[in-house]
């Protein structure tokens, strides 16, 4: 898999949404190799896509297109300052990865951790997830750097997100997820309480 993690601040936000619609009406039929894409905008104007591929160079050829440039041309329009661009094939999925039923997604962008440790914790978790964290409903970490990634959480709803983030996680975790929270310290947390998905 290969992802592009597109961000910006959005100044229109309805035309941004308008201008998703029409790409996957009129452009997605010829995106050869596109997986899907969860996309919204936040609370505080923060619009973030997440788009799949099955391959770098299916990524690639999608932007070649001369219809895609000139849809990216009237999109970027809708954004306020300069938009960011990250892409990797350092791709790891988690409870079976995203889901289209999400209600809730979660994005967040952290640095400085020990991948093997995260690895490790997601190998524990997992064992665990489906008693204890029913509302997580899967998901994907996109590996940006050495110690640093964007994970993309799919919940049921919001509501059942935070009444989960609330109950005590088994006693064979608590080490584990202490040590986990004291690892995301350095992370930035963008909430889509209305995700756009395909």
């Amino acid at each position: 898999m290969f992802v592009q993690v597109i961000e910006g601040r959005v100044a229109d936000r309805e035309g941004l949404r308008s201008q998703l619609e029409r790409w996957q009406k009129e452009l997605r039929p010829g995106a050869t190799g596109l997986l899907g894409s969860t996309s919204g905008v936040t609370d505080d104007g923060i619009g973030i896509a997440v788009v799949r591929f099955e391959t770098a160079e299916a990524a690639k050829a999608n932007s070649e297109r001369p219809e895609q440039g000139a849809w990216w041309a009237e999109t970027e329009r809708c954004y306020e300052g300069p938009v960011t661009f990250s892409e990797s094939d350092d791709i790891e999925e988690y409870l079976g990865g995203g889901s289209d039923d999400a209600g809730f997604v979660q994005v967040m962008k952290t640095r400085g951790v020990d991948r093997a440790r995260v690895r490790e914790m997601d190998s524990r978790f997992e064992a665990h997830a489906a008693t204890w964290r029913p509302d997580l409903i899967g998901g994907l970490r996109v590996w940006t750097g050495a110690d640093s990634y964007v994970d993309v959480a799919y919940f049921t709803t919001e509501a059942e997100a935070c009444e989960g983030e609330k109950r005590e996680p088994p006693a064979e975790l608590a080490a584990a997820m202490t040590e986990f929270e004291g690892m995301m310290a350095n992370t930035e947390f963008l909430d889509l309480r209305d995700p756009w998905l395909y």
